[in-house]
């Protein structure tokens, strides 16, 4: 099997998986599906970030054990804290993780990676949760922005890729990628306005804030990955690596966007 056949044949059942999850499971499993992504993922983040291996399943543990009883502890002052989790990421994502790239920060230290890896993972699970509760086609709408954009840069950076986007962080990154993700979203965006009736401009100006931030989360899981000398996260998923190369776009793009909605929403 083939290197692109295994990859197409891992996101096909990924994916199958994931929409069956969105269409059809409750809130409280979904609850519970997400809490184990988020415990798989922070149990590779420990040890890119060279936790010893009782420790990082420690650590996973006990933040997939957070994103379970979270809801329920807190119950009347969940949305709150759910609210804040998101805000704490677009902090990061904005102002935070442009400037460890451009730095170059290689953040060691244990305590600063176990940190990091709470504020990349949990706002993420709040986010899912609450674009869960909004309905499969909000969550649906979301999630397609990182797909289309993964998948046009995959094979536009394959076929015409010639200028490197960042090659001391990640040399198979290239401008062309980045250009093929954004055409592939302008036509997403004009299809999605002529389906539910939204403004095509503000829909361009969305997926192509989207599309900056999913980069930006690429390029910081793969600068984690240069500075711990790994290639992969994990080898969980054949053909992808491990579950944080799946989601490194999931975690800038979805507390933005349900940022976003939450702001629409009050702002309604």
């Amino acid at each position: 099997m083939t290197p692109l056949l295994r990859r197409v044949l891992t996101a096909l059942v990924m994916l199958g998986v994931f929409v069956s999850a969105v269409l059809w499971a409750p809130g409280w499993l979904w609850a519970i599906l997400m809490a184990g992504v988020a415990g798989l993922a922070a149990y590779e983040w420990a040890r890119l970030s060279d936790f010893p291996p009782l420790s990082a399943r420690v650590y996973a543990a006990l933040l997939a054990l957070a994103a379970l009883v979270l809801p329920y502890v807190l119950a009347e002052n969940w949305p709150a804290f759910q609210t804040g989790l998101i805000v704490l990421a677009m902090g990061f994502w904005l102002l935070v993780a442009p400037l460890w790239l451009l730095g170059r920060w290689r953040a060691q230290q244990v305590w600063v990676r176990a940190l990091v890896g709470a504020v990349l993972l949990l706002p993420t699970w709040a986010a899912l949760l609450y674009l869960h509760s909004r309905g499969p086609a909000v969550l649906m709408g979301v999630m397609a922005i990182v797909w289309i954009a993964d998948t046009a840069a995959y094979f536009a950076g394959r076929h015409f890729g010639r200028r490197k986007l960042a090659p001391t962080i990640s040399p198979g990154k290239t401008w062309e990628g980045v250009a093929g993700a954004w055409g592939a979203l302008v036509l997403y965006a004009g299809a999605l306005s002529l389906w539910v009736g939204l403004p095509l401009l503000s829909l361009l100006l969305m997926v192509s804030g989207l599309l900056y931030l999913s980069v930006l989360g690429d390029l910081f899981e793969s600068w984690v990955k240069r500075v711990s000398g790994m290639k992969d996260s994990g080898t969980m998923l054949p053909g992808h690596g491990g579950v944080l190369d799946r989601i490194d776009a999931l975690l800038s793009t979805v507390p933005i966007a349900a940022g976003m909605l939450m702001w629409l929403e009050r702002a309604a």
